[in-house]
C-alpha cells in the first residue's frame, strides 16, 4: 500500500470537488433533523403515586412558587393506574434540577362534574395563573366518565376557581394560548361529547362506537389585577372531530392545538390520522367544522399533542409509535420523523408512550414526557 500516493489522490479529489462546485451537505429542512440527544430530567411521580404524565407547559414568567422557564407536568392516573383519576401537577426547575409538587386537588371536587382527572389541557399565563382541564372517571374507563371542568390555580398552587357548563365536556388537548396580560384567549379541544362506554361496540369494526362530536372551544378571559381570571365568553370554532372510548387509552379525540402567526389554528385528529387548519381562529364567530385538511396519514400514526417551531413548522407526537413528526403546514408536507421513544416492550416500539410536548425557551430543543417510565425528557441538538 502506497500511503503517500493515496493521500495525493484524496487531495486531488478534494481540489476537483471544490473546483467543480460539488454540493455541500444539505441544510436541515426542519428542527427534528438537528436533534441528536435525549436526556432524562426527572420522574414525574409525586409522593401520592400519581402516574401517566400528560401535559407539559413551560412557565412564561416568574410568579409565586414558579420561576420563568420552570416546566409544569400533570398526571392523568392515580397510584392504582386508573385513568381519569390523577390530581397532581409537578414542577421541574431546570436551573436547579429540582422537582416538587406544585398543586394537588381532591379526587372529588365540588363544582367539577364527575371529579378530577387532569389532562393535556394546561396552560400558564404571564400573570401567574395556571389553568388545567379535568376529564374524570371513577373506574378508569369512560363507563363512569364525568363531563369534567377547567380548574384555575394561583401561582402558589392553590385552587381558586372551577369552570364548567354545557360547552365543557372532556377538556382534552393541549391548549393554544394568546396572552395579552390583562386578557387572554384559550383554545381547548373537548373530546367528551357523546362518548360511549368501551363496552358499546360497532358491529362492523368491533371497536367502541366512534362519534364525530368533538369540538374546539375558544374561551375569552379577563384578568383583573391581583384577581383570578374571569371567563367572559365561549365560542365553538371547530366541531365534528372524531372520538371514541378505548379501554387501553381511555378515549381518543383531538389532542394537539397550535396557533400560527396568521391566526390559523392547527388541530390533530388522531382517529382520522390527520391535521386540519381553522382560519381566523381568534376572531371567527362561527364554527369552521373540521377546517381545511393540512396533511393525512404518511408518517402520522395517531397524532397527539403538537407544538409550533420558530420556523413555523409543526411537531406532533405519535401515539401509535414513539416518533415525533415535523410538518410544514404552509406546504402541507411531512418533512421528517424522529424517534423519541424506542421501548421494545410495545409494538411498534414506543406505542402509547408519548403524549405532551413543549418547546424549550432556546427554540432549538423541546420537552416531552414518556408515559412508560413516568418521566420528563428533553430533546436537544
Amino acid at each position: 500500500m502506497n500511503t503517500r500516493l493515496d493521500l495525493v489522490r484524496i487531495s486531488a479529489v478534494i481540489v476537483l470537488c471544490a473546483a467543480f462546485g460539488a454540493p455541500a451537505l444539505a441544510a436541515p429542512k426542519g428542527l427534528l433533523e438537528t436533534i441528536h440527544r435525549h436526556r432524562f430530567l426527572t420522574s414525574t411521580i409525586p409522593d401520592n403515586g400519581d402516574v401517566n404524565p400528560y401535559a407539559v407547559v413551560v412557565a412564561p414568567a416568574s410568579a409565586g412558587a414558579i420561576e420563568k422557564d420552570d416546566v409544569l407536568i400533570d398526571n392523568f392516573n392515580n397510584i392504582s393506574n386508573l385513568q381519569g383519576t390523577g390530581t397532581t401537577i409537578v414542577r421541574y426547575r431546570p436551573s436547579t434540577r429540582q422537582t416538587k409538587l406544585f398543586a394537588q386537588v381532591p379526587q372529588k371536587l365540588k363544582d367539577c362534574p364527575g371529579g378530577v382527572g387532569l389532562t393535556t389541557a394546561m396552560t400558564m399565563l404571564r400573570s401567574g395563573w395556571v389553568i388545567v382541564g379535568s376529564t374524570p372517571s371513577t373506574d378508569g374507563t369512560t363507563r363512569t366518565k364525568g363531563d369534567g371542568c377547567l380548574l384555575v390555580f394561583d401561582a402558589e398552587g392553590h385552587h381558586v376557581a372551577t369552570w364548567a357548563g354545557p360547552t365543557i365536556n372532556g377538556p382534552w388537548g393541549n391548549m393554544a394560548t394568546i396572552d395579552r396580560g390583562d386578557s387572554a384567549t384559550l383554545f381547548i379541544s373537548m373530546a367528551g361529547f357523546g362518548v360511549t362506554s368501551p363496552d358499546t361496540l360497532d358491529p362492523h369494526t368491533h371497536y367502541p362506537v366512534m362519534v364525530h362530536q368533538a369540538t374546539v372551544l375558544r374561551l375569552e378571559l379577563a384578568i383583573p389585577q391581583g384577581k383570578p381570571p374571569v371567563l367572559q365568553s365561549q365560542t365553538v370554532v371547530g366541531d365534528g372531530f372524531s372520538q371514541r372510548s378505548d379501554l387501553g387509552n381511555f378515549l381518543f379525540g383531538p389532542t394537539g392545538l397550535a396557533l400560527g402567526p396568521d391566526d390559523t389554528l392547527y388541530v390533530t385528529d388522531g382517529l382520522d390520522n390527520e391535521i386540519t387548519a381553522i382560519p381566523q381562529a381568534s376572531t371567527r364567530t362561527t364554527s369552521a367544522g373540521k377546517g381545511r385538511l393540512v396533511t393525512k396519514d404518511g408518517l402520522l400514526a395517531w397524532p397527539l399533542a403538537m407544538v409550533m417551531t420558530a420556523q413555523g413548522h409543526l411537531i406532533v407526537c405519535n401515539g401509535k409509535n414513539g416518533q415525533a413528526v415535523e410538518i410544514d403546514p404552509g406546504a402541507g408536507k411531512q418533512i421528517y420523523a424522529h424517534w423519541l421513544n424506542t421501548d421494545q416492550a410495545q409494538s411498534p416500539p414506543g406505542n402509547g408512550d408519548l403524549f405532551g410536548i413543549a418547546m424549550a425557551p432556546d427554540g432549538k430543543s423541546f420537552y416531552y414526557v414518556e408515559d412508560d417510565i413516568n418521566s420528563l425528557r428533553v430533546a436537544t441538538p
